[in-house]
């Protein structure tokens, strides 16, 4: 208990340090918003109702300046005259990197007056912004429909597409807007003329740009377009910075980070920046376009580091990079060689050298066929084979049991292989060679004279000769026998 009371008059101590210099903190706060205040006008002095306190772009010296000295470089032509200044200190060349800075703001200029027309017009006709999504051709279609309720009276062919103008026309003639008021109307076709005012000196900017890229960086104009080179050269802060910039930084030149609104990132497509706007890569199928964009984008390295040292001013290097290219991604697209079949080797005339010996013929032996079995696939003409069921059902039997004693068993005969082992073996039995087995012996036990000397090889000739032979005896007689009557 009582480390908890220490705890809570420890924290009231720092809560009454904390209130103890109110007047310095809103003194603090006060300073600041006056520093605010000298950096921008007040948030509620601001006039959202007129353009001019909204759009101050074109007010701007720097503006006025540039698309000065742009008009005056277009009226002049291209000149080649400061070829030897290095790159950096060519006057074309830092009014190109000024183009490419003042085009990105053209670009948010016109962001914030489509906003200003569409809060105004969507009194009048609240579906359009819905149905036409560029900022430009809304401008235009918002100043020709003007206070227009009745859209058949009004031609939009030129401005839109023909499937989009009829949709625009059939939600117009259910819309829930209203007529504006002169004032705003005033307001809004004054926002448009000046979205259009300003598209027009981006694309004259972007058309200076162009025809300077061919002579700033010929090499890379040539793999991805002037506009595209543009871009690059704008984006990274000019042609040396994108000479010593990483192809992989390269490809996302000009991406923007997509809101998923909490989905997953495993389904989002890949990041492209400026470089999805190429030919080359608006030509590739989307399945090789990942590898396409790291390959451009390699290519537009090289090709701007070639630049960067003024390597090769006609832009040869550029076109054989961008063949390259094209050659590799038409080599993506190649199916793969079909696998083809395998001939049969040819045959030989000549009988080929096989294996023989004792293991061959024993193995041809064993898994030779066998009579029964050649009986059994024989059938005999006229006569009915038998089978197992019976009336032809079943396993067949052949001429098994037909030949013969009408048993299916067939005797099996004396192999060759077995009659030349028995051959083998008879001739390696005892006495066979004419020599005499060292176990015989010339003592003979007889009932009659007990032991006696007799010869072994004599006794085996006489056996088996004439009549002497195992069933007849040399001292048996013959029986008498009495018939009975």
């Amino acid at each position: 208990m009582a480390n908890l009371a220490d705890s809570f008059l420890a924290d009231l101590d720092e809560l009454s340090d904390n209130e103890g210099y109110p007047e310095e903190d809103n003194a603090d706060e006060a300073g600041r918003e006056e520093e605010d205040d000298d950096d921008m006008p007040d948030l509620e002095s601001l006039n959202y109702d007129d353009l001019d306190s909204v759009s101050k772009l074109q007010k701007t010296q720097r503006y006025n300046d540039i698309m000065q000295k742009v008009e005056d470089a277009l009226q002049k032509g291209t000149d080649f005259s400061s070829q030897g200044f290095i790159l950096e200190e060519d006057p074309e060349y830092q009014l190109i990197v000024d183009c490419n800075a003042l085009s990105v703001d053209i670009e948010n200029e016109i962001i914030i007056i489509h906003n200003f027309i569409r809060d105004k017009y969507r009194l009048k006709f609240p579906e359009l912004e819905s149905l036409v999504h560029h900022p430009i051709d809304y401008a235009r279609v918002v100043k020709k429909i003007g206070n227009e309720m009745d859209l058949t009276l009004v031609d939009l062919e030129g401005l839109l597409p023909s499937a989009i103008i009829m949709v625009v026309s059939v939600t117009a003639s259910t819309t829930s807007g209203k007529p504006l008021s002169e004032d705003n109307l005033e307001k809004t076709i004054e926002a448009c003329d000046r979205a259009l005012t300003l598209d027009a000196a981006k694309k004259k900017v972007l058309d200076f740009v162009e025809s300077r890229m061919g002579y700033i960086a010929p090499n890379l104009s040539a793999i991805v377009g002037s506009a595209v080179a543009s871009k690059l050269m704008g984006t990274a802060g000019g042609l040396g910075a994108l000479a010593k910039m990483p192809a992989c930084n390269v490809q996302l030149l000009g991406a923007k980070r997509k809101n998923l609104a909490g989905f997953s990132t495993a389904t989002s497509q890949f990041r492209v920046g400026y470089l999805e706007q190429t030919e080359v890569f608006q030509s590739t199928p989307p399945a090789l376009r990942t590898r396409a964009c790291r390959l451009i984008a390699a290519k537009s390295t090289l090709a701007a580091r070639i630049d960067s040292i003024r390597g090769d001013p006609t832009g040869k290097a550029g076109r054989n990079l961008l063949e390259e290219i094209r050659k590799k991604i038409e080599k993506w697209q190649e199916p793969p060689p079909a696998k083809l079949p395998k001939p049969l080797p040819v045959p030989d005339s000549e009988p080929k050298k096989k294996r023989g010996g004792r293991r061959l013929r024993k193995m041809k032996e064993r898994y030779a066929q066998t009579d029964m079995m050649k009986l059994a696939n024989r059938m005999q003409f006229g006569i009915p084979e038998e089978s197992s069921l019976g009336d032809g059902l079943g396993e067949g039997y052949g001429m098994l049991g037909q030949a013969g004693s009408g048993k299916l068993r067939v005797s099996a005969g004396q192999s060759k292989l077995a009659a030349k082992v028995a051959k083998k073996f008879k001739e390696k039995s005892y006495g066979s060679s004419g020599a005499t087995s060292g176990l015989t012996s010339s003592l003979a036990f007889t009932p009659v004279q007990g032991i006696e000397l007799s010869n072994p090889q004599a006794q085996g000739n006489l056996l088996g000769g004439g009549t002497q032979s195992t069933y007849f005896s040399e001292t048996g007689t013959f029986s008498k026998i009495r018939r009975t009557q």
